[in-house]
C-alpha cells in the first residue's frame, strides 16, 4: 500500500487534499502531521477512513519529532504546512520564517534520511509579487519578487527545494497555486470572512477600494493538480496552478451578498493593508500541456457550492470564530 506523508493536513487546503486523495486512491495510506496551531482543526479530518489514515501532532521544525513521524521509505512527502495569512506575517514575520523556511529545511533533511521517494512543496503565486493591470500572467520563468514576509518565506522555501535538487539530487517538485476557496477555509481569508459575516449581518471589511485582482480556484481543483504533479511532474520542476479566473475582490464580495440575499450596505471599506499586491494571475500552461490537468469547477459553481457548505456547517465556522473549536483537540486526545 503506497504511503504518503501530508504535513499541515489539518488545515484548509491540506485537509481537503487528504479527503480527496483518500477518496480517489482506495489503495493509499496517509500519515497526516500537523502541530494544530490556530489554523489547524481536527474537525476538518472527521470521517476520513481510520484504517488508511493516521494523525500525528508534531512540529515540522523539530527534527527528532519528524524522524519519528515520517515512515521509512515513504512514497511521498507533501508539505502543505505553512503560516499563510499576510496580515499576520506583517505583525509577526519571525513565525513565518520559522515554519515556512526552517520547517521546510527540516523536512527536506528528514526526507533524505528516511529515503522518501518524492518531496512536493505546496507554494503560492505570491512569490512572484504583484502584476500590473495589463501584464501577462505569471509563468514559472517569472522572477521571484515577494512583497510580504509571508511571500518571502515561501519563496525562500522554494529555493531550498531547488538547492536540495541541485546539491543532493533529491526528487523534489514545487506547485505554486493561486487563491483557493472552498469548505473548511479558516474565516480570516476573504471568502469565508465575508460569507460568515454576511450570514450574521455583520459589517464586511474590504481593504482599500476593493479592486485588488485575484485568480480564484476551487480547492478540489488544486488538490487534483497536486496529484497530477506528484504522479508525473519532472524532478526539480515548478508548476503554476490557476483557473484563469481573475476577479476583483469587491466583485467577489458583492456576488456573495447577492447569493445570500444581503444588502451591499454591509460593506465597509477600511484602510488598505501595507504593501498590498494589486493583482495576481497565473499561467497554468505547463501543467496543462505536460500533465493534462484542467480545472473542473467554474467560479460560479464553486462559489455557490461553498456558500451552501458554509450555510449547512454554521456550527463549524461559528466554533472557529469564537475559538471553541480548540476544545475538540482535548476531546480527541482524550479518547485515544
Amino acid at each position: 500500500m503506497p504511503t504518503w506523508v501530508v504535513t499541515g493536513g489539518a488545515g484548509f487546503i491540506g485537509s481537503n487534499f487528504v479527503r480527496l486523495a483518500l477518496d480517489e486512491r482506495p489503495d493509499l495510506r496517509i500519515v497526516t502531521i500537523d502541530l494544530l496551531t490556530y489554523a489547524g482543526n481536527l474537525e476538518n479530518l472527521e470521517g476520513v477512513p481510520a484504517d488508511r489514515h493516521a494523525f500525528v501532532r508534531a512540529d515540522i521544525c523539530a527534527p527528532e519529532a519528524m524522524r519519528q513521524a515520517v515512515p521509512q521509505e515513504a512514497d511521498a512527502l507533501l508539505n502543505f504546512a505553512a503560516e499563510t495569512h499576510v496580515d499576520r506575517s506583517i505583525l509577526g514575520p519571525l513565525a513565518f520564517v520559522r515554519t515556512n523556511v526552517v520547517g521546510t529545511q527540516v523536512l527536506l533533511d528528514v526526507a533524505r534520511e528516511k529515503g522518501v521517494k518524492r518531496f512536493l512543496q505546496v507554494s503560492t503565486d505570491e512569490v512572484y509579487g504583484s502584476l500590473g493591470p495589463g501584464a501577462s500572467a505569471f509563468t514559472e520563468a517569472s522572477p521571484l519578487a515577494p512583497s510580504s514576509p509571508y511571500a518571502a518565506s515561501k519563496a525562500a522555501a522554494d529555493l531550498l527545494l531547488l538547492a536540495a535538487r541541485h546539491t543532493y539530487g533529491q526528487d523534489v517538485v514545487i506547485t505554486r497555486c493561486s487563491n483557493n476557496y472552498g469548505p473548511y477555509q479558516f474565516p480570516e481569508k476573504l471568502i469565508p470572512l465575508m460569507l460568515s459575516n454576511a450570514l450574521e449581518d455583520k459589517p464586511l471589511p474590504v481593504y482599500g477600494d476593493g479592486r485588488q485582482v485575484r485568480d480564484w480556484i476551487h480547492t478540489d481543483d488544486h488538490s487534483r493538480a497536486v496529484l497530477a504533479v506528484l504522479d508525473g511532474g519532472r524532478p526539480g520542476a515548478v508548476y503554476n496552478i490557476g483557473a484563469r479566473s481573475e476577479r476583483q475582490n469587491i466583485d467577489v464580495v458583492r456576488e456573495i451578498l447577492r447569493e445570500v440575499g444581503k444588502p451591499e450596505s454591509l460593506i465597509r471599506f477600511v484602510k488598505d493593508r501595507p504593501g498590498h499586491d494589486r493583482r495576481y494571475a497565473m499561467n497554468p500552461a505547463r501543467i496543462e500541456e505536460e500533465l493534462g490537468w484542467r480545472p473542473r469547477v467554474s467560479f460560479e459553481e464553486g462559489l455557490a457550492e461553498t456558500i451552501r457548505w458554509y450555510r449547512d456547517h454554521a456550527d463549524w465556522w461559528r466554533r472557529v470564530k469564537d475559538g471553541s473549536y480548540r476544545e475538540f483537540y482535548a476531546k480527541w486526545y482524550g479518547r485515544r
